[in-house]
């Protein structure tokens, strides 16, 4: 059985997780406490194999604190189960985000009783899932997505790279000036290399277009940069994955996420999928998500 928990801020994006997961063929249960986890775990096991082989399950806020609290330890039971395929994935997003999605929506947040202000209601949230954010194998940040974009994120992370390989890889190319990607695990800072943006006719294009792919590949440092990337993953990818790791995003950052980012994700992807099924590229300034296998 594989069995992913899905939890995370409120107003982040885990209904959208979970129905996505439903759509995909996953038995999914919303809202259930975790002390519940091992006997329904146990109950579902007993049943048909064929109906209960993928479960997904939305734990969160909405549970009594102590038995969030004992999160781990229950977590801890289920993994030592044999058999049983446990993730954690783990949904964010930034606190001006969240509280206009509130605004937006009019819904009542779970900590919001007696009167507490929605500001207080999101830190002390935050406080509260910390343990389980920290145990996720997967972390999402949702603060620039939209919804298809998380949709597609999720199918491409969750259900095409769990059928193609042990390992879902993420190229996202992002730029500084709108921050750095908060749902990443290794950065790459290119915004020593020649930048296209003061070449007057490759400003309007980005790292896709051939004049700019001309420009970028003719350049001795460029090419040494994505040589010592591609070394550095090539070395320690597989002792992520010994490690028994699901799921690793890797982001290159330039100034404005246009053209140098955008080179190197592509061409960091294309190497890649050579030898990983699921390989995926995301450009985070324009708004798109290459799949694996394209």
């Amino acid at each position: 059985m594989r069995l992913i928990i899905v939890s995370g801020l409120s107003g982040s994006g885990k209904s959208v997780a979970l129905s996505t997961l439903e759509d995909a063929g996953f038995y999914c249960i919303d809202n259930l406490p975790p002390g519940l986890l091992l006997p329904l775990v146990e109950q579902l096991r007993a049943g048909p194999a064929e109906h209960y082989d993928q479960v997904a399950v939305g734990i969160d806020a909405r549970s009594d604190a102590t038995e969030l609290a004992r999160l781990p330890e229950h977590l801890d039971q289920l993994i030592a189960l044999p058999g049983l395929d446990v993730e954690i994935v783990f949904l964010r997003a930034e606190l001006n985000t969240l509280i206009r999605r509130y605004s937006e929506t009019r819904r009542r947040h779970p900590l919001s009783q007696r009167g507490r202000p929605l500001l207080e209601a999101i830190e002390a949230e935050r406080e509260l899932l910390s343990p389980i954010g920290e145990r996720a194998g997967l972390t999402i940040e949702t603060t620039q997505r939209t919804l298809h974009e998380l949709r597609a994120l999720l199918r491409e992370r969750l259900v095409v790279a769990a059928d193609a390989s042990s390992l879902s890889l993420l190229f996202q190319s992002f730029g500084f000036k709108n921050g750095v990607p908060a749902d990443t695990d290794f950065v790459f800072d290119v915004r020593c290399l020649p930048n296209p943006h003061w070449e007057p006719r490759l400003r309007a294009l980005t790292g896709r277009d051939e004049a700019v792919i001309r420009y970028l590949g003719g350049t001795p440092d460029v090419e040494a940069m994505f040589q010592s990337i591609e070394d550095f993953l090539h070395q320690w990818l597989p002792a992520f994955q010994a490690e028994g790791r699901s799921y690793m995003t890797v982001s290159i950052g330039c100034t404005g996420g246009q053209h140098r980012s955008v080179y190197l994700a592509e061409r960091l992807r294309a190497r890649f999928a050579d030898h990983l099924d699921a390989a995926t590229v995301r450009h985070r300034e324009l708004g798109t998500t290459t799949p694996s296998g394209k």
